[in-house]
């Protein structure tokens, strides 16, 4: 058994060319369609259950969880908001910590 792992950028490039198993897509694809559907018609959906929870979370949030973690988990920005974050980083280096005065110096300069 190896004891490498491969690095994030390889992994990506190894499942580049994968694409997820199209019956798995289209069962997640209905079942959130159907999830919000359900949530949204009826009302008693809206509530909770005392065996499994609150059915919004299993009817609409876990099959939409579970299709986004099925392609990879992609977060694709529009190019107005992926602009907006890179002019807002700071192009120099990190920050330096300012020297502390001691207490002896400050009766000094007072």
């Amino acid at each position: 058994m190896p004891t490498w792992s491969p690095t994030p950028a390889v992994f990506a490039l190894h499942l580049a060319g994968t694409r997820p198993d199209p019956r798995l897509e289209a069962l997640l694809r209905r079942w959130l369609a159907l999830g919000l559907l359900a949530v949204a018609l009826v009302p008693a959906l809206r509530g909770s259950s005392p065996w499994l929870g609150w059915w919004p979370l299993w009817l609409v949030a876990m099959p939409a969880v579970a299709w986004w973690a099925l392609h990879r988990f992609p977060l694709r920005l529009p190019g107005r908001l992926a602009a907006v974050g890179s002019r807002r980083r700071r192009r120099g280096g990190q920050a330096r910590r300012r020297p502390v005065q001691s207490a002896s110096a400050d009766r000094r300069a007072a």
